[in-house]
């Protein structure tokens, strides 16, 4: 039996599962953290700790079908401003409870369309950000840029304010394509803007591409992996597009008939992943591709490559805070989501509380099992000593765990002494092998395709 009638077997073409950023997952969250529990959390970060902040700024000028991310679309300036001046509210309401002394190991921000705030809002949140959690040596600022939404006076605030990372997202290059997911982005002005932040000397670029388009051919990726090339992006997020237009309404603008078969989906991202390990990129983890100098590459040698609500990291903190309507934060005690609906974040700030109304509280086997996922989601491998110097769990009990998964897959993953890996051609089913470690029950979850 070759691989793909072994995957097919398998269940991997019919399968929906977690991206696991997270375990549990966040269908997982519920009712019961609140403000009061996110503000005992922040409290717990000890002084001298480093965190990671991430801000949300849900609007967009135009809603691109693809995207299922909690946004809102707005032809004026006003809601854009009203929610910086929240934020700036948000930060100062996290300075009355984070301790003196912890500084920033990255800051990201995302949405949305960060870059629809003028320059001097721009200036004026990175400045009391750093006032609050100063940027730690090494630390990272990046920022997601939406090409169609830039100018110079735009770059130059960001990159004036510190930013050292920039992340474009890209989707698509072919013109057919763009039109049916409704972001039309040329070439050339993703390469003017490419070329616009390195002439600033910011120091690494990002970019995010996806395989699984309606129209998208073998031949139409690669051209699109050719261009993006071009631009020498050190790190590249190749997602997998999730059709779900019964979550996300705007999806059903997309021509479903023209959606690739999830074995062409398979042939889509082997296409483009052959063009980025030819081009002398690392493969990181499920998706992610990096220079050998970019961090993550670094990070995945070493061993010390994480995942997070972001995808990919090599971020280490502890803590991760969200700030924003619907951020998702990660503390050593669990998750916390804000308020998904800007209007009811934004009142919860302005009557000086968070606006926390849902997450998790670690329990029971829940930091053995995250573990196990990410380690897997990372490196395609656990560490059977890693895990019994780190938990409160015995080495039959892992085997237990590990033979379980074996039954399910046979030959697909190997258990030894030194623990349990999935070897390369079984890469594929890597989020259905973490699915076999997942306690929680998820057959109300609606998950993206497992290709």
């Amino acid at each position: 039996m070759n691989t793909q009638s072994e995957l097919k077997r398998l269940g991997l073409f019919d399968a929906r599962v977690p991206r696991y950023t997270s375990y549990p997952t966040a269908p997982q969250f519920a009712p019961g953290v609140g403000p009061d529990t996110f503000a005992k959390w922040i409290q717990a970060v000890p002084s001298g700790a480093s965190v990671s902040l991430y801000i949300h700024v849900p609007f967009c000028r135009r809603l691109c079908w693809f995207c299922a991310c909690r946004t809102q679309g707005t032809s004026s300036d006003a809601p854009v401003i009203a929610y910086a001046e929240m934020l700036r509210e948000e930060i100062e309401l996290l300075r009355r409870n984070l301790a003196a002394g912890v500084t920033l190991s990255r800051l990201h921000w995302g949405g949305g369309t960060p870059t629809l705030l003028m320059p001097d809002l721009m200036r004026k949140l990175a400045d009391q950000v750093f006032d609050v959690v100063p940027l730690a040596p090494g630390g990272e600022f990046s920022v997601e840029i939406d090409p169609n939404e830039i100018d110079a006076a735009r770059l130059d605030a960001l990159v004036a304010s510190g930013m050292n990372r920039a992340s474009i997202g890209v989707q698509d290059f072919d013109p057919e394509i763009q039109k049916a997911i409704g972001r039309e982005q040329s070439y050339e002005l993703t390469k003017k803007v490419s070329d616009m932040i390195r002439e600033r000397g910011v120091p690494s670029l990002n970019a995010d591409i996806l395989y699984g388009l309606p129209h998208q051919s073998n031949q139409r990726i690669a051209e699109s992996v050719q261009k993006l090339l071009t631009l020498s992006p050190d790190r590249v997020a190749l997602y997998g597009y999730a059709h779900v237009p019964w979550m996300s309404r705007r999806q059903q603008m997309i021509p479903s008939d023209k959606m690739p078969t999830p074995e062409e989906r398979l042939g889509l991202f082997e296409t483009a992943r052959e063009l980025f390990v030819w081009d002398g990129y690392d493969e990181i983890g499920i998706d992610h591709f990096a220079r050998p100098t970019d961090g993550l590459a670094i990070a995945q040698r070493n061993g010390t490559l994480r995942r997070n609500f972001q995808g990919y990291t090599d971020d280490t903190a502890a803590a991760l805070i969200g700030l924003g309507a619907s951020s998702i934060s990660r503390f050593p005690q669990g998750f916390a989501q804000n308020a998904s609906a800007t209007a009811a974040h934004t009142k919860a700030i302005r009557e000086g509380r968070f606006s926390t109304h849902r997450g998790h509280v670690f329990s029971g086997e829940d930091l053995l099992r995250a573990r196990i996922i990410e380690a897997l989601m990372c490196d395609f491998q656990v560490s059977r000593a890693e895990l019994l110097r780190d938990f409160d769990t015995n080495d039959s009990a892992l085997e237990a765990m590990f033979q379980s998964a074996k039954a399910s897959f046979g030959d697909m993953v190997q258990v030894n002494d030194d623990g349990l890996a999935i070897p390369p051609r079984a890469r594929p089913l890597t989020r259905m092998i973490a699915r076999a470690f997942d306690a929680y029950d998820h057959a109300k979850a609606q998950h993206s395709a497992a290709v």
